[in-house]
Formats: structure tokens, sequence, C-alpha cells
């Protein structure tokens, strides 16, 4: 899929807002398959601490709820958002709850899981699995839900990507 296809993926905020992908055009971002009751939901916390290192700089990250794994996002959209601002001060953008593998994929994951590099190719293993998107569109690397947000391995990669845009 060409770049400009994958900014026409649809999207629904997590407050109902319809939009694409394309609303992050030009921007580096990093979409995570996120869940609340998670043994790796800390990781909020290192996500919006990434998000506001280097949103400045381009960074998007964009929380995707999905509740595929043992159940552990089982709340509402309302519940999610209140959850993620009370306990972790998210700012991030986050979508309506999503599935990321099997009959009901979202396109976006039907198109980032085509990204075949590293470790992990094909099938989302579990939450807080990290995709980077550069700001051309392209997916450059993907990360295992335990790679913390801190680590030095995402953070270059994420410094990497934003370099490249600036370059």
């Amino acid at each position: 899929m060409s770049p400009t296809a994958l900014h026409d993926i649809p999207l629904t905020l997590i407050d109902g807002t319809p939009t694409t992908f394309g609303r992050f055009a030009g921007k580096t971002v990093l979409v995570v398959n996120v869940a609340s009751k998670c043994g790796f939901t800390p990781q909020y916390a290192g996500l919006e601490a990434l998000y506001r290192r280097f949103a400045d700089d381009g960074l998007v990250v964009l929380g995707m709820p999905c509740n595929q794994f043992m159940g552990e996002e089982p709340g509402s959209e309302d519940d999610i958002q209140q959850f993620c601002q009370l306990n972790f001060g998210v700012t991030f953008p986050l979508t309506a709850k999503i599935d990321v593998r099997g009959k009901h994929q979202h396109p976006l994951y039907a198109e980032l899981t085509a990204f075949k590099k590293g470790v992990l190719p094909g099938l989302i293993k579990w939450n807080f699995e990290k995709f980077l998107v550069n700001a051309d569109g392209v997916v450059v690397d993907r990360f295992a839900s335990t790679v913390e947000p801190e680590s030095d391995q995402l953070v270059a990669a994420i410094e990497k990507a934003l370099a490249d845009k600036a370059a």
C-alpha cells in the first residue's frame, strides 16, 4: 500500500470524531494497541512522556484501544478516556476500540502487520505492540510489547525517524 493510501484509512477518535490516518500526514506516528487492564498498562506513562518530549519535533503517539487479549480493555470509550487521563495524564490521541487481528481487523492494522522486518512479522501478539510510521506514511519499525517506551532502542528509532524528516 502506498503512503498516500495509508493516509486514506479511516479512523474514529475516542470521542466519536471520524477522521483518517491522513490527519497525521507529515508527522512521525507511534501506533500502539493499548489496554487498561494489562500488565503493560503502566507503559501509558512512558508513551505520554515520549509524546511530550518529541511532540514539538513532529511525533504523534496514537493509542488504539483493543479488547482482543484476555478482555483487558472491557470499558466504553468514555471509560477508557477517563482512565487514561486520570491515571496517566494522557494527552496523545486515542481512537475508538478496534480489532487488531482476525475477521474484523482494522484496516490500519492490516497494513501495519504487513511490515515484515524484525522479529515480529505478522500477527499482533499482545497489547502494547508498537509500530513506527515515518512522516511519509511508511512503516519503518516495529517493537514488541516488552519494549518500554523509554527504552534506548525505541527512543533511537524515533529520533532517527524525526531526523530523516528534517533532512
